[in-house]
C-alpha cells in the first residue's frame, strides 16, 4: 500500500489554490501513482463552493497540520487479552513474539484495564515461591494451564482453586503432617496421600502422571481432584499462570497515547518516564497497539506537495516535519527549503492550475469534462478574466480548451464566478477570504484582496473595513495592512491601508493621498504589482 500524499494550496485558500490541488491529485492518481488527495487548509470562499457545487465536486478534506502523529509510526499491535486470560496464555504470547515487552489488558468494551509484562509475569512467579499459595484461581484457568481433567463426578461443581500448594514427596513418616485444611495438594501414585488430603479437606489435589486417575474417576467429593500429565515440578510452576492476567497487570499510573497525539510531544513524555512500552488509544479511548522508545527512531513523515505557494508563512503548519516531495506555484521563490532534491515546476504564467493543465497535455492527457470546467473557472479566477498583468497567452489557451472540452462558454463562466455573493458576509470573514502574509525586507505586511464587479457597494463599508484591519494589524503587529477591493469592470483596486501613507505614494508613483483611501487604475494583481511595487520600494 503507498502511503497517503496530501496536496494543499495555501491558507485562507482561493479558487485556484483549491482547484490546482485537486486537478494535479486527479492527474497522478491516473498515472497509478496512487492515494494523491487534495487537501486545504482553510474554510472555503464563496467562489470556490459556488464552482465546486457548479460543477459537482466535493471540498477537499482538511488539514491542520502535518506534524508527525503517532498513526503515522508503525507501532506494534498485539494481542488484546481479556482480563481472566491466564498468564500462561500471556506469556506464550510473548514467547513467541520476543520483540513485544508488554501486551495490553482490556475490559469488555475494548478500553484499557491494564498492561502485562515479561518483568511482571517473572516478579509474580518468584513472589510464588516465597508464597506459595493459589488464591481464588478459575478452575478453567487452572485446567488449561496443566492441561488437565477434573476427575469428580459430574454433579461437583468448582469454580476456583484456593489454597497453600503443597508437593507431596514419598515419606515413611506420616504423609502431609503440618499441612492445614483448604490446601492444594500436588503428588503422584501415593495413595495415602491423596486419602490424607480427602480426609483434611484438601481444595484441590493434582494427580501428575498417576494411574490414580482411573480409581478417583467419578469420585464425589467437595475436593476437586484433577489428573495431569506433567510432573509434580512442572505442575506447580504452571500452576501459578492459570491466574487471571488482570490480578497481576500493571493498572496505577499508566502512560498511554493516543493515536492523534504528535511525535514531539509524546517523545517528551516518554523520555520523562522509565516504561518500555506504552498503550495506544484510538479517539474512543480502545486500545489499537503498544509503542515503544525505538518506534519513535524513525518516523513515517506525512507527505505533501505544495501548490500555489511556496512560502512558509502561507503553508500548513508542520512543514518541517513532513516529508516535502513537490511543488507547483506560480509565485515568486520564498522561503521553503528542504534537505533533499525535490520536484518543482514555477512558471511566470497567471493561474497554478494552467501549469497543471499543461501537465495534463504533457501526458497525453484530458481532464474529464466537470474536472475540465473547473480548471478553466479557476484560471479565470486567478487572472480575473485574463485582465491580470500576470495573464500570458499560454492561460488563455489553456483555458479556452478546458472550456472547449466541458462545453461551456468563458465570458458566461467568467461572469458566474464574479457574481458570488460577498453581501451576506461581514467585514472581519471578508478580510480574511483571501488574506495574505509577506516578509519585505523587515517589514511585515498582510494583504487581503476581494474581487468584485461593483467597487462602489464595497466602499459603503469603508469605515467599517478599516476598524476591522486596526484590529488585525495591532493582533499581528502588522507593519502595514492593505485591502485590495479588485473591480474587474474598472480594471483597477479600490485600494484601503493602514500604515505610512508616503509608502503608498511613492511605490505606485501618485500624488498627494487623503486618509487611508486611494484608487489604483490598472492593478488587479497582488502577486505581480502590489507586493513587487513595495519590495523595490524597500530593498
Amino acid at each position: 500500500m503507498q502511503p497517503t500524499t496530501f496536496v494543499c494550496g495555501h491558507r485562507n485558500p482561493d479558487s485556484d489554490s483549491i482547484i490546482s490541488a485537486m486537478a494535479y491529485a486527479a492527474l497522478c492518481n491516473t498515472l497509478g501513482e496512487n492515494d494523491y488527495v487534495p487537501a486545504r487548509l482553510g474554510h472555503l470562499n464563496d467562489e470556490t463552493s459556488f464552482l465546486l457545487k457548479r460543477f459537482g465536486f466535493q471540498p477537499p478534506v482538511y488539514i491542520s497540520t502535518v506534524r508527525t502523529q503517532v498513526k503515522d509510526i508503525d507501532f506494534d499491535r498485539p494481542p488484546r487479552l481479556g482480563g481472566s486470560v491466564p498468564v500462561s496464555h500471556a506469556w506464550e504470547i510473548m514467547r513467541k513474539n520476543p520483540n513485544l515487552s508488554a501486551l495490553p489488558v482490556t475490559n469488555e468494551d475494548g478500553t484499557l484495564l491494564g498492561m502485562i509484562t515479561a518483568g511482571g509475569i517473572a516478579e509474580s512467579d518468584m513472589r510464588a515461591i516465597e508464597v506459595p499459595v493459589l488464591s481464588d484461581a478459575p478452575v478453567f484457568n487452572v485446567l488449561s494451564a496443566l492441561e488437565g481433567h477434573i476427575l469428580n463426578q459430574h454433579d461437583n461443581i468448582f469454580d476456583a482453586i484456593s489454597g497453600e500448594v503443597v508437593i507431596a514427596l514419598p515419606t515413611p513418616n506420616e504423609p502431609l503432617r503440618g499441612v492445614k485444611e483448604g490446601a492444594v495438594v500436588i503428588c503422584g501414585e501415593q495413595e495415602n496421600v491423596v486419602e490424607k488430603a480427602l480426609a483434611l479437606k484438601a481444595n484441590c489435589i493434582i494427580l501428575c502422571q498417576s494411574s490414580l486417575a482411573e480409581k478417583y474417576h467419578g469420585f464425589s467429593s467437595s475436593t476437586c481432584i484433577i489428573s495431569t500429565p506433567y510432573d509434580a515440578w512442572r505442575a506447580a510452576r504452571m500452576l501459578y499462570q492459570a491466574t487471571p492476567v488482570e490480578r497481576i497487570a500493571k493498572k496505577d499510573e499508566l502512560v498511554c497515547f493516543h493515536e492523534e497525539d504528535f511525535l514531539d510531544d509524546v517523545r517528551d513524555t516518554v523520555l520523562q518516564s522509565r516504561y518500555r512500552s506504552y498503550p495506544v488509544l484510538d479517539e474512543n479511548d480502545k486500545v489499537i497497539g503498544t509503542l515503544s522508545r525505538f518506534h519513535l527512531l524513525r518516523p513515517r513523515r506525512k507527505r505533501i506537495v505544495l501548490v500555489d505557494h511556496n512560502e512558509l508563512s502561507q503553508s500548513v503548519p508542520g512543514l518541517d516535519q513532513a516529508e516535502l516531495v513537490g511543488i507547483i506555484d506560480h509565485h515568486r521563490l520564498a522561503d521553503v527549503q528542504t534537505g533533499y532534491p525535490v520536484f518543482m515546476r514555477n512558471e511566470p504564467v497567471g493561474s497554478t492550475t494552467t501549469i497543471v493543465a499543461t501537465m495534463y497535455q504533457e501526458h497525453g492527457l484530458m481532464p474529464s469534462e466537470k474536472m475540465a470546467g473547473l480548471m478553466a473557472a479557476a484560471i479565470v479566477s486567478d487572472t480575473v478574466m485574463f485582465k491580470s498583468p500576470t495573464t500570458t497567452n499560454r492561460d488563455r489557451r489553456i483555458a479556452e480548451r478546458l472550456a472547449r472540452i466541458a462545453g461551456i462558454d468563458l465570458e458566461d463562466l467568467g461572469k458566474e464566478v464574479f457574481s458570488a455573493s460577498n453581501a451576506d458576509k461581514d467585514e472581519k470573514t471578508l478580510l480574511k477570504t483571501d488574506f495574505k502574509e509577506f516578509l519585505l525586507a523587515d517589514h511585515k505586511i498582510g494583504i487581503s484582496q476581494i474581487t468584485t464587479m461593483d467597487s462602489a457597494h464595497m466602499l459603503l463599508r469603508r469605515e467599517a473595513f478599516l476598524a476591522e484591519m486596526e484590529k488585525m494589524k495591532q493582533d499581528k503587529q502588522y507593519d502595514m495592512m492593505l485591502l485590495m477591493i479588485t473591480d474587474v469592470l474598472r480594471e483597477g483596486t479600490e485600494l484601503l491601508f493602514l500604515g505610512d501613507k508616503e509608502i503608498i505614494r511613492q511605490a505606485f508613483n501618485l500624488g498627494a493621498i487623503e486618509g487611508g483611501h486611494v484608487f489604483l487604475k490598472g492593478v488587479v494583481s497582488r502577486k505581480k504589482q502590489m507586493v513587487p511595487a513595495l519590495a523595490v520600494l524597500w530593498g
